[in-house]
């Protein structure tokens, strides 16, 4: 059933994130599918953007790590080799080569049906994924640019669906609600914004190649905690690794993050998202872990988001059941 909802999830979250767009194209009076249309545009060009930026990083990576692969077994060879010696093991490198090399042919010739087959099972999953891919993207957009045009009147057919005595309840905890994730939103836009220019230049003074790109990278990974910032700070240092090598440029890469991550840490993110969603570090893992696990990579990035609505809703309950004359007897 996951694989059912995303779509439609993804398509529900960033009609939501996209509608004040929408509102201010409609405000121009342009017509509602013309405003729709412009929006989505929007919203792909964003998302194509992200996706440029990420394979620009791969571009300026792995030529790297081909640059400095051999150099890295030889230096791993002339290591290991006295360190094998002196514990009296004494192994000739071009036999093992040799070795390695009759075993791996023999191999493969003796399971050459299997490999066959595997490998042809393997392109067509392949295929089915990107074909699964693709439908999933049309599927979000077509939701998408419908729910845009006709979120007013979803919205109230959701509210005639519950019951007259409970209409101003829901739309407290829909209002308490909104006005979270808006804040929380246009926080993380400002914050993302202003660490994109932070470690963008900050690599840059360091001489990373690619700093521009790694830094946007690292500043949207933020949406993720914890994992974001791990991802961004390891990436820094395998490229300063590959560039420079053991070098003082190592240091200056982790002062940059720890320099960032107390910027974000401790005054971008109170200041600008606040103590919005209140939610424990062990909670916050445990979305993580929940909602990649239903929904995949795009259930991680909205883990958090998700988790303040439960939070509203949870804090509601227990004031609910705490003042009630069952609790209180």
């Amino acid at each position: 059933m996951a694989e059912i909802f995303t779509p439609f999830l993804a398509a529900f979250i960033l009609a939501y994130i996209l509608r004040p767009a929408f509102l201010w194209l409609e405000g121009r009076r342009l017509p509602a599918p013309a405003a729709a249309g412009l929006t989505v545009i929007l919203g792909l060009g964003v998302v194509i953007a992200i996706l440029s930026l990420f394979v620009g990083l791969l571009k300026t990576e792995i030529p790297l790590v081909k640059e400095q692969l051999p150099d890295w077994i030889a230096n791993t060879q002339a290591w290991l080799g006295p360190k094998l010696a002196e514990l009296h093991l004494n192994i000739d490198w071009g036999a093992l080569k040799t070795t390695a090399s009759q075993k791996i042919s023999t191999h493969i010739s003796d399971h050459a049906d299997a490999l066959m087959t595997s490998t042809f099972e393997t392109v067509l999953m392949s295929g089915s994924s990107v074909i699964a891919a693709f439908v999933n993207s049309v599927l979000i957009v077509f939701v998408m640019f419908y729910l845009l045009i006709d979120w007013d009147h979803f919205f109230g057919l959701v509210k005639k669906i519950v019951p007259v005595r409970a209409q101003e309840t829901v739309h407290h905890l829909a209002m308490h609600t909104d006005g979270l994730l808006s804040q929380y939103l246009n926080g993380m836009v400002i914050v993302i914004s202003i660490m994109s220019a932070f470690y963008s230049i900050g690599l840059s003074i360091i001489g990373i190649k690619g700093a521009v790109a790694l830094g946007i990278f690292t500043a949207l990974m933020i949406v993720i905690p914890y994992i974001g910032i791990t991802l961004g700070f390891s990436l820094a240092i395998l490229s300063a690794l590959l560039q420079f090598g053991p070098q003082h440029e190592i240091i200056w890469v982790l002062v940059l993050y720890g320099l960032g991550q107390f910027l974000e840490g401790f005054v971008l993110t109170p200041r600008l998202v606040g103590e919005r969603i209140g939610l424990h570090p062990v909670a916050v893992l445990f979305a993580l872990l929940l909602f990649g696990k239903l929904f995949g990579f795009f259930g991680v990035l909205l883990a958090l988001p998700i988790s303040a609505v439960s939070l509203v809703l949870v804090q509601y309950f227990w004031s609910v059941y705490t003042q009630s004359s069952w609790y209180q007897k």
